[in-house]
């Protein structure tokens, strides 16, 4: 055998075992593919254009990939929702390269981290690991949204589903837009699904998510992210001269008034349905600890002397407290406008530069080495037949209908 041909055998066997990995084709002419007219007909009557600002949610558990785009008052609307293909773990972050598991948490994508070329058909890296995955010590690299529905740690479309999720991001950066938000769920943050895993390991860096996630349902604005003290932090304010470190101590942060009243009315809804919601299912998810097991005891003695009509608490043992301060007027505070709330978040829409990403299309298309995951693996659905299709305005609805009707009240269309 040759050595030209020996070559030529390593090369492609090093392709087969390189999971999300990605190699430059002279395919660039599929990245210029047009959204449908159906999608553009919507976008117009929506208020939106091709090329207004765009972000995207995807929540694992329903295997849902979400397109979001601005309308003309700034506030955003749901255009496109797609089926996600497969993708590889289970509920849960990255940790470590390797895991196979896909990321969850707040992304930035900049138009270096498009890959017109990649043999995935097309993709994206969605900036893993970001400041917060970098300051908890979490590895991987080169996470991507990408086609040909194979995963391997990346979130996997088909072909047609990539293509019109690469062309929304596409004619936004050729709109102007610099960067968009990316943020990825392990479910839909509801009183009810919080309440189902409430014993899972992962509750706690789920509720932090859940804040940012709630601030998007409030403003339909994407949140401004920060990371200190190791954590996230969401539309906050630093004074001037000071900024965010990841691992340093957070500064003396504000926030504007009708983001706070809008926020705690939100929280104090949200406390009665989570509340509800415990005593209707049980937790999902592995067996608490000893800890988690004794909070279990304590809630399901609570629901049972509330039952009974005995005097207890109004809120369950050992569970946080409502975000509403102790001080805070008894009087409902005043709603805050469609108009105040908008014009507040609207400064929230760039989030910090990612650390770590790679600058070019070529340094983009380099892959992780994680072992590729086989097809009984995967939790993810099964793409329904019309999968390749976008359910155009079908905004799922997260929040009983009293409490859409009064964010309606609040904030109006």
């Amino acid at each position: 055998m040759t050595r030209p041909i020996k070559y030529a055998l390593l090369f492609s066997a090093a392709l087969a075992l390189a999971g999300c990995n990605e190699t430059l084709e002279d395919i660039a002419p599929k990245a210029e593919r047009q959204l449908p007219a159906s999608i553009v007909t919507a976008m117009e009557a929506k208020g939106m254009s091709k090329s207004s600002p765009v972000m995207m949610r995807i929540f694992k558990e329903e295997g849902k990939l979400e397109v979001w785009k601005a309308k003309q008052n700034g506030r955003y609307d749901m255009i496109a929702s797609y089926d996600i293909c497969k993708w590889s773990g289970k509920l849960g972050p990255k940790f470590t390269e390797g895991d196979r598991q896909a990321p969850e948490g707040f992304y930035t994508v900049r138009p270096a981290q498009m890959n017109p070329k990649s043999s995935y058909y097309l993709s994206f890296n969605i900036g893993f690991p970001n400041a917060y995955d970098r300051a908890n010590g979490r590895t991987g690299q080169h996470l991507m949204v990408h086609g040909a529905c194979s995963s391997a740690g990346c979130y996997s479309m088909t072909d047609d589903q990539v293509a019109q999720i690469y062309a929304f991001a596409r004619d936004s950066f050729k709109g102007g837009q610099r960067d968009f938000q990316i943020q990825a769920f392990p479910f839909r943050m509801t009183p009810q699904n919080m309440a189902r895993y409430r014993s899972d390991p992962n509750y706690d860096f789920w509720k932090m998510l859940k804040e940012g996630y709630d601030h998007f349902e409030l403003t339909k604005v994407p949140p401004k992210v920060d990371v200190c003290e190791k954590r996230y932090v969401f539309n906050q304010v630093a004074p001037e001269g000071q900024s965010f470190s990841p691992t340093g101590a957070c500064p003396q942060t504000s926030q504007p008034d009708s983001l706070i009243m809008a926020y705690q009315q939100y929280q104090t809804q949200y406390d009665k349905a989570f509340s509800s919601a415990l005593g209707a299912q049980p937790a999902s998810g592995p067996a608490p600890s000893i800890a988690g097991h004794k909070e279990a005891l304590l809630v399901a003695d609570w629901s049972k002397r509330r039952a009974r009509g005995e005097r207890v608490s109004r809120e369950p043992p050992s569970l946080a407290a409502p975000v509403v301060a102790a001080t805070a007027p008894a009087q409902p505070a005043p709603a805050a406008t469609a108009s105040s709330v908008a014009a507040t978040a609207s400064a929230y829409t760039t989030p910090p530069a990612p650390q770590g990403v790679p600058d070019t299309v070529e340094a983009a298309a380099g892959a992780s080495a994680e072992a590729p995951v086989t097809t009984g693996a995967v939790p993810a659905p099964s793409p329904r037949p019309d999968a390749a299709q976008a359910e155009v305005a079908a905004q799922p609805a997260a929040e009983p209908k009293s409490m859409r009707r009064r964010l309606w009240n609040m904030f109006g269309g």
